[in-house]
């Protein structure tokens, strides 16, 4: 077996309106296997200022993957670990390659196009107009649960914007989701739970920056909003780290996203954690391609979570892989009437 990556370059698409400093593009690597006729593909994405593998040795640290293949899966895995979206692209590729078909790694009803997966509406920042539009558009297409971001407008305009849409909407019919991606300060971070708290909201990800243990955990024990860790998650490796974290913090809920923290066999270790505390979980995609979306999609329909999951972004991009992942009626969908082209790639496979 012989492994390359090439990169790609995604182009999102920026509807007017959109907020300074939002990103316009997304870079993104693919590990390729091949043996024969057999081969496989897995997708290695960062997020740059994010991403706790946005460091300078990272294709240096890829490059040293695929020469070492023969090193397996599991091993490659294990000497990977401050590298978690390498983990998830080897571990993809592995999983691609060893499959009958390499695009359905986690076979079920979801491949077989019988079962869709229940997704959150994700709405882009920017002024109160422009919101307003995005959150309409995606009631029209069918979600019943919105997530929208919020700190990077005023907070007044914000819970302005929220209390309309709960005057047309109620909390049965529309789930409405808030992440702040650190935005509160920790001094003022509970006030604003209050204030949201008030609007009937599913949760709120991330009130204030990560790496603040203590005072992430007096919000989750006081918050009257329940809180869903994030960032929090990223660049916590070992068991231990991660069981702390838990146990100090005692959130509502956390969020896994498998090219953040360490894949598909990390997120199942978080998961059981999780489970363990008491604290529920869902999974989000982490504006990867098509590629990554569809295997994280695959193996969120396999842990047969309840709650709608952040697997929307494949329409972003203008340049994305076609796929027969498709989003409708606030749900994603395998549709075997559509085929994987990967011509965009300029890649022989």
């Amino acid at each position: 077996m012989k492994a390359e990556y090439f990169k790609h370059i995604l182009n999102f698409k920026m509807p007017s309106g959109t907020s300074r400093g939002v990103l316009r593009t997304k870079e993104t690597w693919f590990v390729v296997l091949k043996e024969g006729d057999n081969w496989g593909i897995g997708e290695c994405g960062i997020l740059r200022g994010l991403s706790i593998d946005d460091r300078p040795d990272f294709e240096t640290k890829l490059k040293w993957a695929c020469d070492n293949i023969h090193l397996g899966a599991s091993s490659l895995y294990d000497a990977l670990t401050e590298f978690p979206s390498i983990q998830f692209g080897i571990e993809t590729a592995f999983r691609s390659f060893f499959t009958e078909t390499p695009f359905e790694i986690f076979p079920s009803e979801f491949t077989k196009g019988k079962k869709a997966i229940p997704i959150n509406g994700l709405i882009w920042m920017g002024d109160k107009v422009f919101m307003k539009k995005q959150i309409e558009n995606k009631l029209k297409e069918g979600f019943r649960c919105i997530k929208m971001k919020i700190g990077a407008i005023d907070f007044t305009t914000e819970i302005d914007l929220i209390r309309t849409i709960r005057k047309e909407f109620s909390a049965e019919e529309i789930e409405l989701r808030v992440d702040a991606n650190g935005a509160f300060s920790a001094s003022e971070a509970l006030e604003k739970l209050k204030v949201l708290s008030d609007l009937q909201l599913h949760s709120i990800e991330q009130p204030i920056k990560q790496g603040q243990w203590q005072e992430m955990a007096r919000l989750c024990d006081e918050t009257p909003l329940p809180i869903a860790l994030d960032e929090e998650l990223i660049g916590v490796f070992t068991s231990k780290e991660r069981q702390d974290l838990l146990e100090t913090i005692r959130p509502q809920y956390i969020i896994l996203k498998p090219s953040l923290i360490g894949g598909f066999l990390g997120s199942d270790h978080w998961i059981s954690l999780a489970n363990e505390n008491n604290i529920g979980w869902w999974i989000t995609s982490a504006l990867e391609s098509n590629v990554g979306l569809n295997a994280i999609s695959q193996y969120t329909f396999t842990k047969n979570s309840k709650l709608p999951q952040g697997l929307g972004t494949g329409s972003l991009y203008t340049n994305n892989i076609s796929s027969p992942l498709e989003v409708k009626e606030g749900s994603i969908h395998y549709n075997l009437n559509t085929s994987w082209n990967l011509r965009i790639l300029n890649v022989t496979i």
